[in-house]
Formats: C-alpha cells, sequence, structure tokens
C-alpha cells in the first residue's frame, strides 16, 4: 500500500492554480490512500477544500483537524456537521468520529484532532496565547483558568476516544497507525531541530493522548504504534518505545506539500518483541 502523508497544509492560503499543483504532486506519487494530519483550511472553507482536494486526488483521504480548522467556528458543532457530511462523501473519513479503519488484514488506522493541554511545559508562566482564543468560539470571553480547563478537557476528550480506539483495534491487528494534529510527547514537539521550550509546550503538545499510547505500547509489546501528527510546522521522529514512534511532520504557510510518500511497510521498523512492562 502507498501512503501520502500531508500535514498543516492551510489550503485557504492559497488561489485554485496553487492548490492544483498541490494535487497534481500527489498524483504523482500514484498512491493509494492519503492522510491528512490537520489544519487543512478554516471553518468556512473546510468542507469545500475538502471535497475539492477528494475530487482532485482520486483516491481515499483520511484526516483530523488542527486548531485552525476550527477558526470562525464552534469545535463541537463543526466535528458534528463534519461527521454527518463526510457520511454522504465517498472517499473521506473524518478519524475523529470514524472509530477504526482497516487498511490491511494486518494493519488498522485510528485518529483524533488531538488539543495542546496546557499539562506540559508551564502554563502559568507562558507569555504565549495563540489566535485559537480569539477566533475559536469556545475559547472567546474566557479568563485564563477557564482556558486551562479548556485545554485540558479537549485533550481528555481526545485521551477517552483513542483509547477505545487503541483497545479496539489493538485487539485485532498486529499494527495501528494514529493519525493526530498535536505532538501526543513533549519529546515530539520539534522546532529548528531542537524540543520546544517550557513557553511553547502547553499549547504545542498533548499529554493526555501521550499517556494512553504508552499505556497501550506496554500493554500490547508484540505490536507496533506508528503515531504522524504537525501542528508545529517542524519535523522530528522519537522512538518512545521499541513499539511505538512518533512522527512530526514540517510545513510552511503557503507552500502545502507532502511530507512523505512511503510504503506501508517502512512506517513499521523491525524491533524485537519485549516482555510487558
Amino acid at each position: 500500500m502507498r501512503i501520502v502523508w500531508a500535514t498543516d497544509i492551510h489550503l485557504n492560503f492559497l488561489g485554485i492554480e496553487g492548490r492544483d499543483v498541490f494535487f497534481s504532486s500527489i498524483r504523482a506519487q500514484q498512491p493509494d490512500v492519503v492522510f491528512v494530519t490537520g489544519d487543512i483550511a478554516e471553518a468556512p472553507s473546510l468542507g469545500h477544500l475538502l471535497h475539492e482536494m477528494r475530487q482532485a486526488i482520486h483516491v481515499p483521504l483520511y484526516f483530523v483537524l488542527g486548531n485552525h480548522d476550527f477558526y470562525y467556528g464552534s469545535i463541537s458543532h463543526i466535528r458534528n456537521d463534519l461527521k454527518g457530511w463526510c457520511q454522504s462523501q465517498p472517499g473521506l473519513t473524518y478519524l475523529s468520529t470514524s472509530g477504526v479503519v482497516e487498511l490491511t488484514p494486518t494493519t488498522a488506522l485510528v485518529g483524533h484532532d488531538g488539543w495542546g493541554d496546557g499539562r506540559y511545559g508551564n502554563y502559568h508562566l507562558s507569555p504565549v496565547r495563540l489566535s485559537d482564543q480569539e477566533l475559536i468560539v469556545d475559547f472567546q470571553d474566557l479568563d485564563r483558568e477557564a482556558v486551562l480547563r479548556k485545554l485540558r478537557a479537549l485533550g481528555d476528550e481526545a485521551a477517552c476516544y483513542l483509547r477505545d480506539s487503541l483497545d479496539e483495534a489493538l485487539s485485532s491487528y498486529q499494527r495501528v497507525i494514529c493519525l493526530t494534529h498535536v505532538p501526543p510527547f513533549k519529546e515530539a514537539c520539534w522546532y529548528q531541530g531542537k524540543l520546544g521550550n517550557d513557553d511553547w509546550l502547553p499549547y504545542f503538545a498533548c499529554q493526555a493522548v501521550g499517556e494512553v499510547l504508552l499505556h497501550a505500547s506496554r500493554e500490547r509489546p508484540d505490536s507496533q504504534i506508528t503515531v504522524l501528527c504537525g501542528h508545529t510546522h517542524h519535523a522530528g521522529t522519537v522512538h518512545l518505545r521499541p513499539n511505538l514512534q512518533v512522527l512530526t511532520g514540517s510545513a510552511e504557510y503557503g507552500a502545502p506539500c507532502i511530507q512523505e510518500s512511503f510504503d506501508l511497510e517502512k512506517l513499521f521498523p523491525p524491533f524485537n518483541v519485549g516482555r510487558r512492562r
């Protein structure tokens, strides 16, 4: 199976010609499936651009959303609307609502948007403020402590969903690919080849999801989990356990590109089965 992976493509920054160039680059790889790990557009244009991309690439598109996809909208409303809409759009699968997807008899696909949950780094001392707090309805008019509560709730929601999805997937499949927007570990939060600092980590890593992934990898030492994520716009790879690796993708506004084009087998490096610990 040939996979093309892209992340943080921000299609709303491009005109039709620019989008066509990007879609043509995907077709040139002749993939069987395409994965996108969030920040596809913004809420007002999200459905249109997803449909346009699916029509252009001619293969199934599996995706999660990023924070930018909720700009000028409400998180719950967009997720619910997209769930219903995708059911009428062949070849478009929103993993935050679809559950477990079989890719091959031995490999499953799961995913969730995730969210920077304020648990890594030092939220209270950080001077960082994201545009999320102005442009996403859920955060508007919240004070600093209320924002933190919301971040944690969103992280917990993602973790709960992925806990169930991973349990189901790992009971039937030896290998699982997990798509999420936000890096699930501070060790996967890359910036210019280095790890993010305590100012940025509260918004750029999701500890709750990371804990679920670690638990699943320990409970199933004979299985393999590969996580694909984005959000930081800087690339890196980290192996948290022999059977758990996280690939973080890079991106540039106005210049979407293919992060990786690979055969399925290359997502799962050989490893020695270890004992549960």
